[in-house]
C-alpha cells in the first residue's frame, strides 16, 4: 500500500476502506507518511468528506497508535467534558471543580489553541508556577487528593492525533467535521472516563458557525463510537483494542458547495 493511492482515493471521492486508514494513520505516526502527503489528504477529507464508518474507523487507528489510561483504582466515578472552542470559552476552568465537589473524579486533559481560539493549556500557562505536562502517577495523585485535574494528554495517548492535530492548524483544514470529530473523539476514547459530555460551540468566535453545522459536528461526534464511549474504559496500554462499527451515514461538508444526507440531530444529552 502506498500513501499516493489513499489521497487519490480521497481526492477522487471514494471510500476508503479499513486497511487504508489503519495504514495511513500508523504509516504518518512512524513518520512513514511525510506532512506534505498528509495534508493532501486532509484537505481531501475537507472538501470531499466522509462517512461515518470512515470517521469511525479513522477514530480507532488514531486510539490505537497509543495507550489508553485506566482510571478503575480511583474510589469516585470519572467524568470528563470537552468544549469545541471559541473565543472567550472557559467553561473549564469552573466547571471542573465544581464537578469534583459533586463526588465524581475529573480527569481533564485540555487543548492548545487551534485556529483563531486560544487553548485552556495557554490560559493557564499564564499562572507562574502551573505546568501542562504530568505524569500518569502525579495526575492520580492529584485525582485523589482534590478529585479533578487539568493538564496537557500525554505524549502516548493518541500521537496520531496530536501530529495531525498541530498539521491541521498550519493547513487550512481546521474545520473538516470528520478531522475534528474523530480527534477529539480519540483522545477522550483513550482516555477512559466512566462519562464524557461534549460541549459543541456555535457562533462568530467559534469553529461551527451556524446552528446546523454545530448538530452536525455533535451528531458525528456521538456516532463515532458508540459502542466505546458509552461505558468506562479497562484497558491499559497493553491491553487488545476496540474499534466500533457504526452505519454508514454520509458526513455532509461545512462547505456550502457540497452537501450529502446527513444524521438527524440529537434531540437531548446526558
Amino acid at each position: 500500500m502506498d500513501v499516493i493511492s489513499v489521497i487519490r482515493a480521497k481526492r477522487d471521492r471514494q471510500t476508503l476502506t479499513p486497511e487504508q486508514i489503519d495504514w495511513v494513520i500508523d504509516a504518518y505516526t512512524r513518520g512513514t507518511v511525510a506532512d506534505e502527503q498528509m495534508s493532501a489528504l486532509a484537505m481531501a477529507i475537507l472538501l470531499n468528506g466522509m462517512d461515518r464508518a470512515e470517521i469511525s474507523r479513522w477514530t480507532a487507528a488514531m486510539i490505537n497508535s497509543g495507550e489508553r489510561m485506566d482510571f478503575s483504582s480511583l474510589p469516585r466515578p470519572t467524568a470528563d467534558k470537552h468544549s469545541t472552542g471559541g473565543v472567550g470559552d472557559k467553561i473549564t476552568l469552573p466547571l471542573a471543580p465544581l464537578v469534583a465537589a459533586c463526588g465524581a473524579a475529573v480527569p481533564q486533559l485540555s487543548g492548545r489553541g487551534l485556529g483563531h481560539t486560544g487553548g485552556t493549556l495557554d490560559k493557564l500557562e499564564s499562572i507562574p508556577g502551573w505546568r501542562a505536562l504530568l505524569s500518569n502517577a502525579e495526575m492520580m495523585d492529584v485525582l485523589r487528593d482534590v478529585g479533578a485535574v487539568i493538564c496537557a494528554a500525554g505524549d502516548g495517548l493518541a500521537p496520531a492525533d496530536k501530529k495531525l492535530y498541530a498539521l491541521r492548524d498550519v493547513t487550512g483544514t481546521v474545520e473538516a467535521i470528520p478531522l475534528i470529530a474523530s480527534s477529539i473523539m480519540s483522545k477522550k476514547i483513550a482516555e477512559g472516563t466512566g462519562s464524557l459530555v461534549l460541549d459543541v460551540k456555535v457562533g462568530s468566535g467559534a469553529f461551527m458557525k451556524n446552528v446546523e453545522d454545530a448538530r452536525e459536528l455533535a451528531s458525528t461526534m456521538a456516532a463515532s463510537a458508540p459502542t466505546t464511549a458509552s461505558r468506562p474504559s479497562r484497558c491499559s496500554p497493553t491491553c487488545p483494542r476496540r474499534s466500533a462499527s457504526p452505519p454508514a451515514t454520509r458526513w455532509r461538508s461545512a462547505s456550502p458547495s457540497r452537501y450529502w444526507p446527513a444524521a438527524a440531530p440529537p434531540t437531548s444529552s446526558n
